[in-house]
């Protein structure tokens, strides 16, 4: 096969995006942004690959068009005995990181600006394969699904779009939601390598013009959604959540009667509670805002319940004192009363009462729920929280739930 078609004149002059061929493997490739670089594409066992060979230049840690086509007749050489040119490249053996040693030092760095334990422990249990538990001998606690272990032994710097592929393709249509949060994190961690140096070219996780011409597009696909009850059907259901006396029935009713998100109330301190007002500080908020929550007669009822039983500042305490009631016990109180739903559910049941069967506004349902409404520079005027008008919302709904009405 014919080498060498290239000159640097033509590398250097090179502006439009693709592949430009110098003979048997190895390519100039020109990023949309107009960044340069060799790679050598091969290949085996049946499936095509693509290694990175180094950015095109003359600078430090750049490639010339000479050293490019050294490297390429060193990887042909590689193949021809029935090496691995990922892990046998000598310019690659002293240099470059695994995919997994990388994401571990990036997530561990990372971490410290992350808001709470579990989403540190999403983005361990996703990308390395362990959770934040630790056995015995001190050794991390693997996680039940390991998705990423056959991308980790991979050469940060040849991660490449089958490798990708390969990770999300079995839980594309059964596990959409897992799958679109793995892909961007693959996309973040190899981002991180490229600022670090490591890497060079295209993002193979990228999703816009790239994995989104391969898969399914998102809206095809079967998204998980909280199970929730009819908003009609909920009023009989707290009447039966009443009957029960335990801090976990408490905990349940007292979300519903607030519209918080369950961790909210499960973390929920006593330092919180002001008057009849609940402010939940930013670092606890999904969205990283303070959430003013006013609280109708029958919230104050419960907090005055579990007082005379406080234990800790948790207003909802485990079964350690140091520690907050467990999602499980909230479900667990679902489960006991038969109910198809979610504890998480309920948000939905309000936004659908609050919008269909009241004339409150939207936007007094979307702040009830902590959601952000309008663009920018809407939310810069109305600086505001509605705190008077969202206490009459809240107590409609209160009086629902006990009448119906």
């Amino acid at each position: 096969m014919a080498r060498n078609r290239l000159t640097t004149t033509q590398c250097n002059a090179r502006r439009k995006a693709g592949k430009l061929a110098d003979g048997d493997g190895l390519y100039l490739q020109t990023s949309p942004n107009g960044n340069k670089s060799f790679v050598f594409v091969f290949i085996r066992s049946g499936r095509r690959r693509e290694m990175g060979l180094g950015p095109f230049g003359t600078g430090t840690g750049q490639v010339s068009l000479a050293a490019a086509r050294d490297k390429a007749d060193e990887v042909r050489a590689i193949l021809g005995r029935g090496g691995d040119p990922f892990t046998e490249l000598s310019s690659r053996r002293a240099t470059s990181r695994t995919f997994g040693a990388f994401a571990a030092e990036w997530v561990e760095g990372m971490a410290e600006g992350w808001r709470n334990e579990k989403h540190r422990d999403q983005w361990r249990m996703t990308l390395l394969g362990v959770t934040s538990k630790i056995d015995k001998d001190g050794k991390p606690i693997k996680a039940k699904h390991d998705y990423c272990a056959s991308l980790r032994k991979i050469p940060v710097a040849d991660v490449a779009t089958d490798d990708v592929l390969k990770v999300i393709r079995p839980i594309w249509k059964t596990k959409p939601e897992t799958a679109r949060r793995i892909r961007g994190r693959i996309e973040r961690v190899l981002d991180a390598a490229k600022a670090a140096g490591e890497r060079t070219g295209e993002n193979p996780a990228r999703w816009r013009g790239h994995l989104s011409e391969l898969l399914s597009k998102p809206e095809k696909l079967q998204r998980g959604h909280h199970k929730a009850l009819p908003y009609k059907e909920v009023p009989a259901f707290m009447k039966r959540l009443r009957a029960m006396s335990s801090i976990s029935a408490l905990s349940v009713e007292f979300t519903i009667l607030t519209a918080a998100r369950s961790g909210e109330t499960r973390g929920a301190t006593w330092s919180e509670i002001w008057d009849d007002v609940w402010i939940i500080p930013a670092e606890r908020m999904k969205g990283g805002r303070e959430h003013r929550v006013p609280l109708v007669s029958r919230a104050l009822e419960i907090l005055e319940a579990v007082k005379k039983v406080r234990t800790s500042d948790f207003i909802f305490p485990g079964f350690r004192d140091d520690r907050p009631l467990s999602d499980m016990s909230l479900s667990a109180v679902l489960r006991r009363l038969e109910v198809d739903a979610t504890v998480h559910g309920f948000r939905s049941s309000f936004r659908d009462w609050a919008g269909d069967a009241t004339d409150f506004p939207r936007e007094l349902a979307e702040a009830a729920l902590a959601h952000l409404v309008g663009d920018e520079t809407e939310r810069a005027y109305r600086r505001g929280d509605a705190l008077k008008r969202r206490r009459e919302l809240m107590a409609a709904w209160a009086q629902y739930l006990v009448s119906g009405k």
